[in-house]
Formats: C-alpha cells, structure tokens, sequence
C-alpha cells in the first residue's frame, strides 16, 4: 500500500518515521506531506508540534482532532513550491487536500508558509486559494443550432444573443 501523501511506497516507510519523530523533514515539501498523513491517520500531536510556536496559538486541539477523525482523506497533491529545500531558511508549498467530511467532497487549496526554527522545518501559516475557473466540459451551441434553453429559437435569436 502507498503512503496516504500519494508519494511513498508506505505510511511506515515515507510519512510515519517522520511523525513519530524517527528522522526529520528535509525539505518543506515533506513536512507538508507529513501534515497531511497526519490530518489522514489521526496523529493530532504531530500537527501541533510541527507548528511554529510563534504563530501556533490559533490552533485549537479539539477541532483538530474533530475534523481529523471525522474527514474521509482521500488525496494530497502539491501544486507548486517555492523554496524549501534542505539549504534554504523559508519556503511555500502550494497544495490541495482531498476529503470529504458528512458526505460532502471537499478541495481544501492553501499556500503554506514554512521556516525553519532550530534547523527543523516548522509550518508557520496558510492561507486560501482560489478553486481554478468552471470549466464547461460539454457541447456548446452553435449560432444556428436551437437554444438549449428550451425556447424553439435559433441560439443565435435568444439566449446566445450579444455573444
């Protein structure tokens, strides 16, 4: 089975000995996907410790825990990063979090801000983005075809008029 952050062959072998603090996040990109294990496999401890201390007082334990136990995790992918790496102080990694959470599918987007305390990779804030723009993925009408509305017209003469 692979590792719920969608790049390790397994939970023990690429997250898990960085939750239980076996070994270090080298980059920020990995103490991203470690956060989201966590989220996934109920290690509200790791969360909280992997917070910045200066920016950690919002975070509230119980609601942690809730939505943890609560979402159905079903995916992580990192949509871009800036810095992070093993030589650098601060980094940010784009992402989305796939879950659903009472029956309702959810596409959680953030940047997360990151910077290393003490030579550990420490998770400062997030902050939302945008879904991408709808998409319509169907046929559209032609000006000569009839207006999908329903009306008898040509698109053209109703609801395709002024386009």
């Amino acid at each position: 089975m692979s590792c719920v952050c969608g790049i390790g062959e397994s939970n023990e072998q690429c997250c898990l000995p960085i939750i239980k603090g076996e070994r270090e996040a080298v980059t920020a990109e990995q103490l991203m996907r470690a956060r989201y294990a966590a989220y996934a496999l109920g290690e509200v401890d790791f969360i909280l410790q992997s917070n910045d201390p200066d920016t950690a007082e919002g975070v509230d334990r119980k609601n942690t825990e809730t939505w943890s136990r609560e979402s159905k995790w079903l995916g992580f992918e990192v949509l871009d990063r800036s810095g992070g790496s093993a030589g650098d102080e601060t980094g940010t990694v784009d992402f989305v979090a796939r879950y659903k959470l009472r029956g309702v599918a959810v596409q959680h987007r953030e940047r997360a801000s990151f910077r290393k305390r003490e030579g550990k990779w420490v998770f400062v804030d997030g902050k939302d983005l945008p879904a991408p723009p709808a998409r319509h993925e169907g046929p559209r009408a032609g000006r000569n075809d009839p207006c999908p509305c329903g009306s008898g017209k040509k698109y053209k003469k109703c609801c395709g008029r002024g386009s």
